[in-house]
């Protein structure tokens, strides 16, 4: 047999390609800035899913130059141990609510007041708003970067394993798992009830052992994590409004060239608008679904409970907490409390 020399060298390349250890072959560019994002939500929850489009946009525009790999469901921890990873530069990127990040920052709690908005069109305005540049403003002085658009969590709602929640006297003594935030521990205590400080990693099986015989999130957190498994009813309180704020840690944010920072934050950010609406949708349909699941649900007489903070002195503590400059700023969209 005859070979030529060009046969002879493409034989050649390929038994030298097929020597190389796989991981070389495929190798690709390793990224100028591989950044971690750390969540405490179920990763079919919309914000791990719009997260997960945003992450693939922001490697695309930047041509590989920033991988964002995603940590879902309390993966590094539990919400206290990531704040504190963030805070260290352990990982550069967390969402958490205005209401626990408030253990490091007092004023972010202002926008999970209870009973404060009446829907999301007056969310929506306070936090595109003035309350909403407000609050980024008091997340700065901690050292942290707060992107422009807050993602929802949605209004939160009461389940329970032993009893309806129809008005503020049902809460007398009731056992309720609250996020480790000192406002959930302040209105829980205003309705008498004996809140529990448990953070979310640990919540189903607190509810399964029955620690605690309730609980209160939206209704987005109630379907993905399962909690209709170990509670039966759902009490409809839209008792508070919650968000996540997308926070960066400041060394790591201000590590990144202009021009990244204006692609990565865009992106953050425009994920954060679809999330909104992701939410809004799954909310639509989620009563349904999971009173199919067999969950029962009933409509709170919420006048009981906003009566009831008042009476309490709740909404005085905090106007005298937050102070009346950002009282001012909130009232200007929910309207005269307390």
């Amino acid at each position: 047999m005859t070979l030529s020399r060009r046969s002879v060298l493409r034989t050649a390349a390929a038994a030298s390609v097929a020597a190389l250890p796989m991981s070389q072959v495929l190798a690709q560019p390793k990224a100028e800035f591989t950044y971690k994002y750390a969540n405490n939500l179920p990763v079919t929850h919309p914000m791990n899913l719009r997260a997960k489009e945003m992450a693939a946009a922001i490697l695309a525009e930047t041509k590989g130059r920033v991988d964002i790999q995603i940590f879902p469901a309390s993966q590094l921890g539990n919400d206290t141990d990531m704040l504190s990873q963030l805070r260290a530069g352990g990982i550069e990127f967390f969402t958490l609510s205005g209401l626990i990040l408030s253990t490091l920052v007092p004023g972010a709690a202002i926008t999970g007041l209870g009973f404060a908005f009446p829907d999301y069109d007056t969310v929506w305005k306070a936090l595109d708003g003035d309350l909403g540049a407000h609050v980024r403003k008091e997340i700065g002085k901690a050292g942290l970067v707060a992107m422009d658009n807050i993602w929802d969590n949605g209004f939160r709602q009461i389940t329970s394993s032993t009893k309806p929640i129809q008005t503020a006297d049902d809460l007398k003594g009731f056992k309720i798992r609250v996020p480790v935030s000192p406002m959930w521990t302040s209105m829980f205590k205003a309705f008498d009830s004996a809140p529990a400080s448990i953070n979310f990693a640990e919540v189903y099986s607190a509810l399964q052992t029955k620690v605690v015989d309730g609980q209160e999130n939206p209704l987005a957190i109630i379907d993905t994590a399962k909690l209709n498994e170990v509670q039966k009813y759902c009490s409809v309180t839209n008792h508070m409004w919650d968000g996540f704020w997308f926070l960066a840690n400041r060394r790591a944010w201000d590590r990144l060239p202009a021009d990244l920072r204006t692609i990565v934050a865009k992106h953050i950010n425009a994920a954060g608008l679809k999330q909104r609406t992701d939410v809004a949708a799954m909310n639509a349909t989620l009563q349904k679904s999971l009173t199919e699941k067999g969950m029962v649900f009933n409509n709170a007489k919420a006048d009981t409970f906003r009566n009831r903070l008042r009476q309490a002195g709740f909404y005085t503590e905090w106007k005298a907490k937050f102070g009346d400059e950002a009282w001012s700023l909130l009232e200007r969209y929910s309207g005269k409390l307390g």
